[in-house]
């Protein structure tokens, strides 16, 4: 009997995704749960896992073409015996002995080699070009990723640690004077981060507003409580919670920053859903944290952590990404100085964190070295007066400043 493979139900806001990469081929064996393809919408890359064990008789869509909810994709030819096994996969006890058995080393000590279909289906659709580019294959690569999926940053450290084999066919490309160049079609990530961007600067009348921050008492309190706080609470005590409380206290005092523009209508929030961009192999994301404020510093820290391991892992979904109210973008991770970060519609501010860096800074009336980090926020004029933007950041420099108002809530 052959069972139909179709495309999964696509999340609300999403109207249709395109086929990435097809990890098995018309004759190939697969497995109940398997990865087959990957689907990739204007946010995430979906997964389209095998409903039963058997043979992949058809494949219906060829890559690169765009799908919807519900699309025939492949045909999947089940024998009698397949279907046995697969039901006895369903069994936890036997997915766990079947697990230990992959594990075990043979009797000659030899690990037990990799099929090319299970290397295919750990690869991430960025690493898979990289690597088809530089022709390396899945077993020369060593993947960081959840179950040993492979990702690009992996494919770059490959070629990292092998410049014999990467750098000669550049050698001979310039001994022979080419100049060469690649055009290459954007992601729907990216495609849908140009369009969301041009569609800010087009319709928001964006302006930016500058402050910098003594970092001089936060650090002071990090250095005396992280190792406690991490003792206690499993998770390391960063800069971004500070940051994400401060922000929300100065929501609180300014909730025209918290609101956006509808039509002729302004939107008020009585939330604070914090947006934290997050930059991945594929481009900017910007998961967000629901309801921060009735969330402890620890619990902020570990929602960070979780996000930032998802998105490398290429499993942010869109439930991570979907709301929020105000976002904040910490170029400093880069050493960026100072930007103008770009509002992510259709809120209306944005909070840019920038490098912290020793600076002579006048303090009582003498000139001593401080850290010192710049401050921007990005908002759209239209309800946001220049009053408020400025305001809203001495609140956040306050809080900072003097850590204690965090707790105090003053």
């Amino acid at each position: 009997m052959s069972t139909e493979v179709r495309v999964p139900q696509l999340p609300e806001s999403v109207a249709d995704a395109t086929l990435v990469t097809w990890h098995k081929k018309p004759g190939d064996t697969v497995r109940r749960d398997e990865n087959l393809a990957d689907l990739e919408t204007d946010k995430v890359v979906l997964e389209v896992p095998s409903p039963v064990t058997g043979v992949l008789r058809e494949v219906h869509v060829a890559s690169g073409v765009t799908v919807i909810s519900g699309a025939l994709l492949a045909t999947i030819e089940v024998s009698d015996a397949a279907q046995a096994n697969s039901a006895s996969e369903a069994s936890p006890a036997v997915k766990s002995a079947t697990a230990v058995e992959a594990r075990a080393p043979s009797g000659s000590g030899a690990r037990p080699a990799k099929t090319e279909g299970k290397s295919e289906a750990k690869l991430a659709p960025a690493a898979k070009r990289l690597m088809e580019e530089n022709h390396l294959s899945a077993q020369s690569v060593a993947g960081s990723g959840r179950d040993g999926r492979i990702s690009k940053q992996d494919v770059v450290q490959a070629l990292r640690d092998a410049p014999a084999v990467t750098a000669a066919p550049i050698a001979a490309a310039v001994a022979a004077g080419a100049r060469g160049e690649q055009r290459v079609p954007m992601t729907r990530l990216r495609a849908r981060i140009a369009a969301r961007l041009v569609e800010a600067q087009a319709t928001q009348a964006l302006l930016t507003t500058f402050n910098e921050v003594d970092m001089h008492a936060l650090n002071q309190a990090r250095a005396r409580y992280k190792d406690r706080f991490e003792k206690t609470h499993g998770v390391k005590l960063g800069f971004m919670s500070f940051f994400v409380k401060a922000a929300i206290e100065a929501l609180k005092r300014f909730p025209a920053v918290n609101a956006y523009v509808d039509g002729g209508d302004i939107v008020y929030h009585d939330y604070f859903d914090i947006g934290v961009a997050v930059s991945t192999e594929r481009g900017l994301v910007v998961p967000v944290l629901k309801n921060p404020d009735e969330m402890s510093f620890a619990d902020i820290e570990r929602g960070i952590g979780e996000f930032a391991k998802k998105a490398r892992e290429g499993a942010i979904t869109m439930e991570d990404l979907s709301g929020g109210t105000f976002s904040i973008t910490n170029g400093g991770v880069f050493g960026s100085l100072l930007s103008t970060p770009i509002v992510n519609a259709p809120q209306s501010a944005i909070l840019g964190m920038h490098k912290v860096q020793d600076r002579p800074v006048v303090v009582d009336g003498a000139i001593v070295i401080r850290p010192m980090m710049y401050l921007a926020l990005t908002y759209d004029h239209r309800l946001v007066d220049g009053r408020e933007a400025v305001q809203f950041l001495v609140a956040i420099k306050d809080c900072l400043e003097d850590p204690t108002r965090l707790l105090l809530h003053i």
